[in-house]
């Protein structure tokens, strides 16, 4: 078969790596497209996968340029389909459910996040879609229907201990691993779903900058612009080295959704302080199911300070690679999962519906077979 993967953010192109490579083995062909955001043409170009930029000019902030980057890409990606007609495309794109519906090419859509809290993008996206794949912890409103549910998150696509094992030397070519250091992330929040959501500050950050450089080092990574006087704590790494360094990580706090997963499902504790808690279900399944992190909202500052303070004087007593064990025993290799989905479509998503629990026994063994 022929398929069409598209990769709108960093996390996308983690998120189907290993499917890509999975399908290839099984002797698919896989065009992968893009458009400029953060790192993501540097993850693909390091990783040397062929790809396609359809915005490389980017998009600007505001709801004005989220519509023009929108049009452009769906003219683009109209384009492209039209000289070459895959039989399956999916992503997480708005634009892949347009250009489905109008040519007749089926579109899985992988999601992870509540319909409710990206309600634009599920109103443009879901209608077009002809699946829809999500935890079974998120919840896709009127489109439950054509939703297909796992046990699992985004994240467990590439930070599954199947397909992932921190490095201790490569952390250790930028700062001695064994030392106590902190990771803080200050994500962009420009997206039309984030509007009106608030995170770090400049004084919140202040703040915790003192209370962590007494325990460890501190290291910051930032989507947005960086302040000057934050300067001397920029994390200078290799994109493609970030999850080792996560993992070995004592505390990760930042305002980014995905991220604040990433450490969970590392087992490294993490504080999300962001105007999104409780309205995301893999993450509130994350905080409060499995324990592995915290969220708290911009309104609560002072619950952010306590809580920092806690961990703090309690990591070495808390037990985040428990907590972690039993999470993991929960949910499914989820690179392998949609291998399967994507490969087997569409009696895939027939055997879904009519028993979930096949989701449990598909091995990397059955999704690229003996001799692959």
């Amino acid at each position: 078969m022929n398929y069409l993967c598209y990769l709108g953010h960093p996390a996308h192109y983690h998120l189907f790596k290993h499917v890509i490579t999975n399908l290839k083995h099984l002797g698919h062909e896989v065009r992968v497209l893009c458009k400029t955001k953060d790192i993501l043409g540097q993850l693909l170009e390091r990783e040397g996968v062929a790809h396609e930029n359809i915005l490389p000019e980017g998009r600007r902030d505001g709801k004005l340029g989220l519509m023009m980057g929108m049009l452009k890409r769906d003219v683009r990606l109209w384009q492209f389909v039209r000289q070459w007609r895959p039989d399956l495309m999916f992503g997480t794109s708005v634009e892949m459910a347009h250009v489905g519906r109008l040519l007749g090419i089926p579109y899985i859509n992988v999601n992870e996040d509540d319909a409710a809290a990206v309600s634009l993008y599920a109103k443009l996206s879901y209608p077009g879609a002809t699946a829809i794949l999500s935890p079974v912890s998120c919840d896709n409103a009127r489109w439950e229907k054509k939703s297909i549910k796992y046990a699992g998150y985004h994240e467990l696509a590439y930070l599954h201990p199947d397909h992932f094992q921190p490095q201790s030397k490569i952390v250790d070519a930028y700062f001695p691993h064994d030392e106590p250091f902190f990771i803080l992330r200050f994500a962009r929040l420009a997206a039309h779903h984030d509007q009106g959501v608030k995170g770090i500050t400049p004084e919140i950050a202040r703040q915790l900058i003192r209370k962590l450089s007494g325990q460890g080092k501190v290291y910051i990574t930032s989507e947005r612009p960086l302040e000057s006087e934050f300067e001397p704590w920029r994390l200078a790494i290799d994109p493609v080295h970030m999850h080792h360094i996560l993992a070995f990580a004592r505390l990760y706090i930042g305002d980014s959704q995905t991220m604040a997963a990433e450490a969970g499902v590392l087992g490294t504790p993490f504080i999300r302080f962001n105007d999104f808690v409780g309205r995301l279900g893999y993450l509130d399944e994350l905080e409060n199911t499995y324990r592995l992190g915290f969220g708290i909202r911009t309104s609560e500052v002072q619950t952010l300070y306590e809580t920092v303070d806690r961990l703090l004087a309690k990591a070495e007593t808390m037990d985040f690679a428990g907590r972690r064990q039993t999470m993991l025993d929960d949910k499914i290799s989820v690179a392998e999962f949609m291998t399967w989905v994507f490969a087997h479509y569409p009696d895939s998503l027939e055997q879904l519906r009519q028993d979930p629990s096949i989701q449990y026994h598909i091995s990397s063994l059955n999704a690229i077979g003996k001799n692959a």
